[in-house]
């Protein structure tokens, strides 16, 4: 069994990074693969630095700027792989990642077997990344799956994922329109045309914490408010289409419940049909509730700005950390920095 591995990478304004996702891409130990970048209109040196790897074998495309989702989907249209390894432009895939699961697909020997992997967050220095287990780093029904994701609020990175291009092939296209969760959404759809999830341990994915320049983070973005809700919708259509007992509506009710804070108090016409669907699925949701250490906030200025503070002081937490976490890198690098090849 020696099946080609796409490796597929869509890229925008990653100049700081992409060389260090294309080198775990290349110093993959699985030896079958292609690498293709599709650079979706980057205005930094994103495109230049990874045309600097085609002599090493990567493949290199750029497109007038569409999002992730359409650079994601052209990608595929130029692959040829047997399987498909999603990889954003700034995280990392340790060495063996590929390899460990090919080698757990010789004793399935079924290309609607989706694999998983571990995969552990960091800021700067990839060797400091923590791997924290959940619920759903286990094989898995994707029924299951989706009831334990959306019951306790948990996700599996995008580059955990390695699909083969049946599945990838019966998904279907990334969703254009989604502006957030474009990637919860759509291994949805790959898990419903799973036969199961295999979760291959060891195999390690490095998710860079880059805060709020992630596509991910929703903020007071009105389209990203509208796609997050769209996605929710087809979350619970999903899981539902898969199972309908009352363990996956109560799933549900808690997955609307979780979520809604980002659409209270400003957006009260998606409160009121996240109120109506939870009904339908024989639930009740109560009002947002905001930490504790900002509730005098609220008490004393009102919910909105206690909202407000709730989502910044975080964010200003982490920058302050990442800039520690930047300095302790420069520190170490002066003494030598660790090869990829040196990720355990």
């Amino acid at each position: 069994m020696n099946p080609l591995v796409s490796i597929l990478i869509p890229a925008y304004n990653v100049e700081d990074w992409i060389a260090d996702t294309l080198r775990s891409a290349i110093e993959q130990t699985w030896p079958h693969k292609e690498i293709i970048v599709v650079d979706d209109g980057s205005m930094d040196r994103t495109l230049s630095i990874a045309r600097q790897f085609e002599s090493r074998g990567v493949r290199v495309v750029t497109q007038e700027n569409q999002g992730a989702t359409a650079a994601r989907n052209r990608a595929f249209a130029l692959s040829q792989g047997d399987y498909i390894q999603w990889l954003d432009a700034d995280d990392l895939l340790a060495p063996d990642k590929i390899a460990l699961q090919v080698e757990t697909l010789q004793n399935c020997h079924n290309k609607r077997t989706l694999l998983s992997a571990e995969w552990g967050s960091f800021m700067h220095r990839y060797y400091r990344a923590e791997f924290n287990p959940t619920a759903l780093w286990c094989d898995l029904t994707p029924s299951e799956f989706l009831r334990r994701k959306m019951q306790y609020n948990l996700h599996m990175q995008t580059a955990t994922w390695l699909t083969s291009r049946e599945l990838t092939e019966a998904a279907g296209p990334w969703d254009t329109s989604l502006f957030s969760d474009d990637d919860g959404e759509y291994f949805c759809r790959v898990q419903l045309a799973c036969d199961g999830i295999r979760f291959v341990k060891s195999s390690r994915v490095y998710y860079r914490s880059v805060g709020t320049n992630r596509l991910s983070y929703i903020g007071n973005s009105d389209r990203k408010l509208h796609a997050m809700w769209k996605s929710m919708k087809l979350h619970i259509g999903y899981v539902r289409s898969l199972k309908d007992s009352p363990e996956i509506r109560t799933a549900c009710v808690a997955y609307i419940q979780n979520w809604l804070i980002h659409f209270y108090p400003e957006r009260l016409d998606i409160v009121r049909q996240a109120e109506e669907m939870a009904r339908s699925l024989g639930g009740e949701l109560k009002t947002p509730s905001l930490v504790w250490k900002y509730s005098w906030i609220q008490t004393l200025f009102g919910w909105p700005l206690a909202k407000r503070a709730q989502l910044l002081m975080p964010r200003i937490r982490w920058a302050l950390a990442r800039s520690f976490d930047r300095a302790l890198l420069q520190i170490e690098n002066r003494s030598g920095r660790q090869s990829l090849n040196q990720i355990p």
